[in-house]
């Protein structure tokens, strides 16, 4: 197991903490000033392309698996677990990229992981598909890109855009990684590959 210096712990702590709370902030002031979904009409930044409109998403990124909330949380808190060993007892934290992308992963879990656990202590309206007054379990979404007739992306929030910017550093991690891993070896393949000139002195 690898050291991990204590940078990588202020790190990743303020990374998470500081992405989750941006977004439940955010999020509480969207539902403020927005109210439910379908109770006031949409704000555009950019006419009809980028603004702000509320929705309550019961499933996962995109809209993936609506109702099953309670699977979604145990994953959830599964793969913070995971996260949080893999860093700090496996000891991947001394790489800084990795742990700043990882950072970024668990920021966005922990900010949807708040909504689907029903804490910010919403109550379904009428003419909403549940109870009147049954408490929401469910992510708040408000983020709304369209360009119409051709794309009307799904709303979202800014824990969705970290957990998407952390997977995309993953992926650049892993390139960046396999690339390295490449260029040794081929930096040691030549290194012992005999050359003409130690050829030539060996057989004198």
């Amino acid at each position: 197991m690898k050291e991990v210096p204590a940078s990588r712990y202020l790190l990743f702590l303020g990374i998470t903490f500081g992405g989750c709370a941006a977004d439940l902030l955010s999020k509480r002031w969207a539902f403020r000033e927005f109210g439910m979904p379908n109770q006031r009409p949409s704000r555009w930044l950019i006419d009809e392309i980028f603004g702000f409109t509320t929705s309550l998403n019961e499933g996962a990124l995109f809209g993936i698996g609506q109702g099953q909330v309670a699977l979604f949380s145990g994953l959830s808190i599964l793969a913070a677990v995971g996260i949080a060993y893999w860093l700090f007892v496996a000891g991947a934290a001394v790489d800084r990229l990795l742990t700043i992308a990882l950072a970024c992963v668990a920021a966005g879990i922990f900010g949807n992981l708040y909504d689907r656990l029903g804490l910010p202590g919403l109550t379904w309206g009428i003419d909403a598909g549940h109870r009147a007054g049954q408490r929401v379990y469910a992510v708040r979404d408000w983020l709304h890109f369209k360009i119409d007739p051709v794309l009307d992306w799904p709303i979202f929030n800014l824990a969705d855009s970290l957990l998407v910017c952390g997977a995309a550093l993953l992926v650049f991690h892993a390139f960046r990684t396999e690339k390295s891993l490449a260029s040794h070896d081929t930096n040691a393949s030549s290194a012992k590959s005999p050359t003409v000139e130690n050829i030539e002195q060996e057989r004198t």
